[in-house]
């Protein structure tokens, strides 16, 4: 594309953030009613055009499975539109505070003051719900919002830009494809807030943008997240659940778990269990299977077997738990396991994003708790273990974005939890009512009283003055 191509599509991106700009100067605080209605044809519009949206995003996976998109993209989203219309007036309402001693018989209060024009930068892997959930959360704050989608999301993209085009106007919600000169344009342009969802390396450069303008942002950034199963926990259960997440969109997910502690000495009756686990998920052929979606893109592919091939060279013993030459022809990466590994390795360098799942074996729970705690702080940590002590502590002793006891990746859809990450998995929160606060200014008021002692403060000092500090300062 040249010079001359990229500047008009630039150019309309800047014109556009202006337009929002324009529209929120003359409407700062958008009413109740306003924001529900928002919400509600944001809800509209998903429902009535489900179909369309899952085969658009089928169309840039080369498939990905219909019901993923609906039960993960839709049913997350849907529920997290119902969660803010439902608690939206009590979240708006001003939240009174307490008042201190010397300063009654004042009033204090906070109020949730929409910020403005919120960015949101969207990946490709969960389009749906990973961008149309922070529009809910910006709505619903009262804020106007520019969405740049996937460059791996170009069906889907158009697609959302048609409908969003159909029920709110430009000056409200707008879609900004990718291209030249896009990319590092938006996240340049002085938003309110801008959130965005990706890997850390990428992260740190949307930072850097944004500080030009001190932009404060929400970075949701992935990482290695950890599983954990206890001494005496099913392993039969523990492979099944685990094995579901890791090939749910082929373990294209953020918050799959990307490596597993075992006690030592279980690991081949986990390949069993495992084994036994993906038969029965797909049951046909993963090249014919319509549950089974495909990698992104081959690129992707081919990223994820150099790590197989760079682990084996090292040392490694790597399981295929499926026909792997079938499911590449078709664009599908069959799911394996992975033993002896270790941090010379490329698999235990950085997040996976498919599904390729190491194990690890313990001979004491400490030592795993400690492995952990001695990397990246990851998005989620999973722990299967059925004594209650033992769960407490592991999570007192660790840190991480979120957590799933005995399963994987369910608290993400929980509609009144917040997600987030932690150090390099990420900054900031959105969903539930903490969506709501990241993309408002929760900005603290002091209504003083008609009479007061507030004259007390103001000079000239004297006796009086130190009289109030000897009562204070105690």
């Amino acid at each position: 594309m040249s010079i001359e191509q990229v500047a008009p599509a630039v150019e309309r991106m800047r014109e556009v953030f202006a337009l929002q700009r324009k529209a929120f100067a003359q409407e700062r605080y958008p009413s109740y009613e306003s924001r529900r209605a928002n919400l509600q044809a944001l809800k509209a519009l998903v429902l009535d055009h489900a179909d369309d949206i899952a085969a658009a995003i089928s169309s840039d996976f080369g498939h990905r499975s219909v019901h993923e998109t609906k039960l993960l993209d839709l049913f997350g989203l849907v529920s997290e539109i119902n969660h803010a219309i439902k608690c939206l007036k009590g979240w708006m309402k001003p939240r009174k505070r307490g008042v201190g001693i010397w300063f009654q018989p004042g009033r204090a209060a906070l109020l949730a003051q929409p910020l403005g024009v919120i960015g949101i930068a969207a990946p490709w892997n969960y389009p749906l719900y990973l961008t149309l959930g922070p529009l809910c959360g910006a709505l619903a704050a009262g804020n106007r919002a520019m969405i740049k989608v996937a460059s791996d999301s170009s069906h889907f993209g158009r697609l959302l830009a048609e409908l969003l085009g159909k029920r709110f106007s430009e000056d409200l919600v707008a879609v900004v494809q990718p291209g030249p000169g896009i990319n590092d344009g938006f996240s340049r342009l002085p938003f309110d807030h801008l959130i965005f969802t990706g890997s850390p390396a990428v992260g740190r450069q949307i930072m850097r943008n944004c500080s030009e303008n001190l932009t404060p942002v929400t970075l949701e950034l992935g990482g290695k997240s950890p599983t954990l199963v206890a001494p005496g926990y099913s392993l039969q259960k523990a492979a099944e659940t685990i094995l579901w997440g890791k090939c749910l969109n082929a373990g294209q997910t953020c918050v799959a778990p990307d490596y597993v502690f075992l006690p030592a000495g279980s690991e081949d009756a986990f390949i069993e269990h495992a084994r036994v686990a993906v038969n029965g998920h797909y049951p046909t052929p993963l090249a014919d299977n319509p549950d089974y979606s495909c990698m992104i893109n081959a690129r992707q592919l081919a990223r994820i077997e150099a790590l197989l091939a760079d682990a084996r060279e090292k040392g490694a013993r790597v399981v295929a738990l499926a026909d792997a030459e079938g499911a590449r022809r078709v664009g599908k990466l069959a799911p394996h396991l992975v033993f002896d590994v270790n941090d010379d390795m490329l698999i235990m360098q950085e997040e996976i994003f498919g599904p390729v799942l190491p194990v690890l074996g313990y001979r004491r729970l400490e030592d795993a708790v400690d492995y952990i705690n001695a990397h990246e702080r990851p998005l989620a940590l999973y722990l299967f273990d059925e004594d209650a002590g033992r769960v407490e502590t592991v999570l007192r002793q660790t840190i991480s974005g979120g957590v799933s006891v005995n399963s994987v990746m369910l608290h993400v859809l929980q509609e009144n939890l917040p997600f987030g990450g932690v150090g390099n998995s990420g900054l900031g929160h959105y969903h539930a009512e903490e969506g709501f606060q990241t993309f408002s200014k929760m900005r603290p008021i002091f209504y003083q009283a008609k009479h007061n002692g507030s004259f007390m403060l103001k000079p000239p000092y004297g006796r009086l003055t130190q009289i109030l500090l000897r009562l204070v300062l105690r």
